[in-house]
């Protein structure tokens, strides 16, 4: 006798009505900084939030979720999330590219919270539950000389942070990337029009090795240290800019060299052993394929809302622990507590996860995106509520309107274009 007889499906289907998607609208809002969220509802009253923001071209991505994205979702089963990423990304043609992944990724976060909320569970348990207690974050320290880069850091260090990113003025630039007016609140699309920034290579490399002696001595061996160059090297000045950290013994050192030429890290990897981390601006695994697969990384930065989301996401930290690469996902302010929350889901839920970048949103931000999880002594806890753990307000969301915010450009100091 068969023993499941006496729960056929059909009594399970009469039961219960099957879930559809009956509407879904994009909310654009900017408490301080602009934010694109997708709102997906469905026939039962449950509904999802997802995030679609494109830091400098937040109404692209906008403008494809509501002209090119939201007729197709209309009707569906939300609980079929892998059949719908795979509609959205094969069903384009043209696919891949940062709007269109950002786009399918807001669709991805808003049906597992869904189904999370469904399932009366947080996500992370729908993805085979935690493979550790918190989750582990680096924070930003910056200034506009050594000295007060090294105070911001004893800042974090106070506040209980674990690992913090070091970045510094150089003397002789008017501005470098990473050293922000706003200690706790980097914001670097500053401007209604790109600022125009200078750099010099000479001055960087000569500063950031004095930093991290400096740092060391001041901070201790105890806390992880991590820098972000920023793409701005060449291969050969990338590996003996890793190789001078060696005896700092960084976390990692980020964005070494430009991504595109996957190859370029093979020379780093020659002259050096400290750990190299790339990715953040990755839209699916094809982008770290040679990467992750040649082993020429530690540390795979693809985050939630530009790699097509948790889906996505998931398949490029399953690669990555094939090759002994673990995760380090992008969590600068960029990102609403929607990727943030999603990301934690994620990282919770993962054998390789490595660390998770976490910048503070301000309250204003906070207020629009409440949320469950919360910083505890250089820890992120994720949420135990069902789906995501994170709303959106959409009547204090309304009072903030969009406003156009472009990312500076770089040029050298002879005027030329340069890497930003």
């Amino acid at each position: 006798m068969n023993r499941f007889a006496q729960f056929p499906a059909q009594t399970y289907r009469d039961a219960v009505s099957p879930l559809k998607i009956v509407s879904a609208k994009v909310i654009v809002t900017c408490p301080g900084r602009n934010f694109v969220t997708l709102k997906i509802e469905t026939s039962q009253g449950i509904y999802g939030v997802g995030d679609a923001t494109l830091n400098g071209r937040e109404l692209a991505v906008a403008a494809y979720l509501k002209e090119h994205v939201l007729p197709l979702l209309i009707g569906r089963d939300p609980h079929q999330i892998e059949d719908i990423w795979q509609y959205l990304y094969r069903g384009a043609y043209w696919r891949g590219g940062p709007v269109t992944m950002s786009a399918i990724a807001a669709v991805d976060m808003a049906l597992w919270d869904i189904k999370g909320k469904a399932a009366g569970l947080p996500v992370y348990q729908l993805l085979g539950g935690r493979c550790r207690s918190a989750i582990t974050v680096y924070g930003h320290a910056n200034g506009n000389d050594i000295e007060g880069t090294l105070e911001a850091a004893r800042q974090y260090k106070d506040l209980g942070y674990k690992a913090v990113r070091l970045q510094t003025g150089i003397p002789g630039l008017a501005s470098t990337y990473g050293v922000s007016k706003d200690k706790f609140f980097y914001e670097p699309a500053d401007a209604g029009l790109p600022t125009e920034n200078r750099w010099s290579t000479e001055a960087y490399m000569r500063t950031v090795p004095e930093l991290f002696e400096k740092a060391r001595m001041a901070l201790g061996d105890e806390i992880h240290l991590l820098h972000d160059v920023h793409h701005r090297l060449t291969p050969i000045e990338a590996a003996r800019l890793a190789r001078d950290l060696e005896p700092y013994r960084l976390f990692w050192l980020e964005d070494a060299v430009v991504a595109e030429n996957q190859q370029n890290f093979r020379l780093i990897r020659q002259h050096s052993t400290t750990p190299l981390a790339v990715g953040e601006i990755f839209s699916t695994v094809w982008d770290a394929k040679q990467l992750i697969e040649e082993q020429l990384i530690d540390y795979i930065r693809a985050t939630v809302v530009h790699a097509g989301g948790i889906t996505h996401l998931r398949k490029i930290a399953a690669f990555a622990d094939l090759h002994n690469v673990r995760t380090g996902c992008h969590g600068a302010t960029d990102l609403s507590p929607i990727s943030m929350a999603a990301a934690l889901n994620f990282n919770i839920s993962i054998p390789n996860f490595g660390i998770q970048e976490y910048m503070r949103h301000t309250s204003a931000t906070d207020a629009v995106f409440p949320h469950d999880y919360r910083f505890e002594e250089g820890l992120l806890q994720v949420n135990e509520s069902p789906g995501l753990g994170v709303d959106i307000d959409e009547a204090l969301a309304a009072e903030h309107p969009y406003r156009p915010a472009y990312l500076p450009v770089n040029r050298l100091l002879d005027g030329s274009m340069f890497n930003w």
